[in-house]
């Protein structure tokens, strides 16, 4: 299964691959999640399943309706109102207008868009219109559902809402294919996974085998340093301004991170153009669950700064607060000038370790499967 994009060149270099030798079997009731680096394939993958791009070479064998919630916008006729638009993916789907209306109460009730249901879709939120996309998705009954990454739009509760209901689509029979950079959505949800760099399909197998052959590869990739300048994290629409980052501990050795270090995130960049630098960053588990993010956004600390075409973006963390085990970093780097774009953002963008510390005096330490934060109090009893 292929499709000749941006990935893998071929023995004359004539020819760039975003898919190649990708082969699996889906079976009816089957979650299958779908992960990887940005580039890796997935989305390419998801539009060949879902019939909007042709493959090269190769055959998608498929039985049953099918629904794909892909990128934003993506189904939905921008002029179109939202009630008019859950019709008009109906009758894409093939159903007739009386199976359409049986389920409209409960797609608009899902959404949570009924105060706008009559406005023209190209008015609403990024959030509102994945709400209503994959609520039209679910409820219409396809029997294979295509998830690209776009849930990450919506809120935490929305989410949870959709996994839950991508779970009882699964349980009815139906097939989800499900790409995510999610980890423990993926384990949570997929008894099966892939994984896709470069391309090719790397690992297949159980969800759990899959993530753990993923975490590998980005931990052995991109430690405490990382050059950002090609990084495979880096977003579809980014402009590359990023060049490197590295994470550095206040401690005795620089290159080791204890429980309640201070540490330093630091980041260079290099721009064509004179920017205001705004960062931000995100601190996740090595399985993509998300523990905190520190933004300038919120503090504005350099918000008067001189803008520069270059220059080194710091931001310090006091007695960091996280138990032993492996840590990834997402970063953005914004323009103070224009907020309403990101300029740059890399997930995955480099790893570090945390290693134990007697700070409780005890030489005890609770266990990190209780939670990632480390807290310590001071008990009195009278």
């Amino acid at each position: 299964m292929s499709s000749g994009n941006y990935n893998k060149r071929d023995d004359q270099g004539s020819h760039v691959w975003a898919l190649r030798d990708v082969s699996f079997d889906v079976m009816p009731g089957d979650v299958l999640g779908i992960i990887g680096r940005n580039g890796g394939g997935k989305s390419t993958l998801l539009k060949i399943l879902s019939l909007i791009t042709h493959p090269t070479e190769g055959e998608v064998e498929l039985y049953g309706r099918v629904g794909s919630l892909l990128e934003v916008g993506t189904g939905f006729h921008p002029e179109l109102t939202g009630r008019e638009n859950i019709f008009l993916n109906g009758a894409i789907l093939g159903m007739k207008r009386a199976e359409i209306t049986k389920k409209f109460d409960e797609i608009v009730d899902f959404s949570g868009v009924e105060t706008f249901l009559d406005t023209p879709v190209k008015r609403y939120s990024s959030g509102m219109y994945v709400r209503l996309a994959f609520a039209v998705a679910a409820h219409l009954e396809p029997e294979v559902l295509l998830v690209d990454e776009v849930l990450a739009v919506g809120d935490i509760q929305f989410q949870n809402k959709c996994l839950g209901k991508m779970g009882e689509i699964a349980r009815g029979g139906r097939t989800v294919l499900f790409v995510s950079h999610n980890m423990l959505a993926v384990e949570a949800l997929c008894k099966s996974a892939i994984f896709l760099d470069g391309g090719e399909l790397r690992t297949a197998g159980r969800s759990r085998d899959v993530v753990s052959a993923y975490i590998k590869s980005i931990t052995d990739a991109s430690a405490m340093f990382a050059d950002l300048r090609d990084h495979s994290g880096r977003g579809r629409e980014a402009t590359p301004v990023m060049t490197e980052v590295s994470v550095v501990s206040a401690g005795a050795e620089p290159s080791v991170i204890r429980m309640e270090d201070d540490v330093t995130i630091v980041v260079k960049f290099k721009s064509r153009t004179a920017i205001r630098a705004c960062g931000s960053f995100t601190i996740k588990t090595d399985r993509g669950e998300r523990i905190f993010q520190i933004s300038d956004h919120f503090s504005n600390q350099l918000s008067t700064a001189t803008a520069t075409d270059s220059g080194t973006l710091s931001c310090s963390i006091s007695r960091l607060p996280l138990m032993p085990g492996r840590y990834v970093v997402d970063l953005w780097l914004d323009d103070f000038s224009n907020l309403m774009a990101p300029l740059d953002w890399i997930a995955n963008a480099c790893w570090f370790e945390v290693r134990p510390a007697d700070l409780l005096g005890s030489g005890k330490l609770p266990s990190a499967a209780r939670g990632p934060v480390f807290v310590s109090g001071k008990w009195s009893l009278r």
